[in-house]
């Protein structure tokens, strides 16, 4: 009998345990789901990782104040659940090669489309979207975007919500 009650004492420490450790807002979870996370800029030319980031590049001011570049954009949270902020777009990019056949047929390929927002706090985020996105998202237009490891969710603004 005091064999069973040991038995059952320890597992339910063990279930404690593992309730604490992999419930949603765990820090053990969200450490161990950094190791876990699958990043595509994690490698180059897919064989040597990348220890650390650039450096970022700096520039001095008359007032002895440094500035980060206008053309450096800041590192944008790596999660996989969605991200809102309130954002402006201020520029649109795309890459895309497009294919005339000898019939007339035309075709894209190798599509990719690209919005660089602006947040409140002056965050550039580069996010990328689907060509009917790229398309309705207005330019100077302040709304809520929302995001997910630099893809687009939605970007909701007062006259009309665009979905990617």
């Amino acid at each position: 009998m005091r064999n069973l009650l040991i038995l059952l004492a320890a597992i339910v420490v063990v279930l404690i345990l593992i309730i604490l450790l992999f419930s949603g807002k765990s820090s053990f979870r969200r450490l161990l789901s950094l190791f876990l996370e699958e990043r595509h800029d994690d490698y180059d030319d897919g064989d040597v990782p990348n220890k650390m980031p650039p450096p970022a590049k700096r520039a001095s001011q008359p007032d002895g104040r440094r500035a980060v570049q206008e053309d450096e954009f800041a590192q944008q949270k790596r999660t996989s659940e969605p991200i809102v902020e309130m954002a402006t777009l201020i520029r649109k990019s795309d890459d895309r090669m497009r294919i005339i056949e000898s019939t007339g047929q035309v075709k894209l390929v190798d599509e990719y489309y690209e919005l660089i927002f602006v947040t409140r706090k002056g965050q550039k985020l580069k996010i990328e979207c689907s060509a009917e996105a790229y398309d309705k998202v207005p330019f100077n237009q302040q709304g809520s975007l929302t995001y997910r490891r630099n893809t687009l969710v939605k970007f909701k603004y007062y006259e009309d919500t665009v979905f990617n």
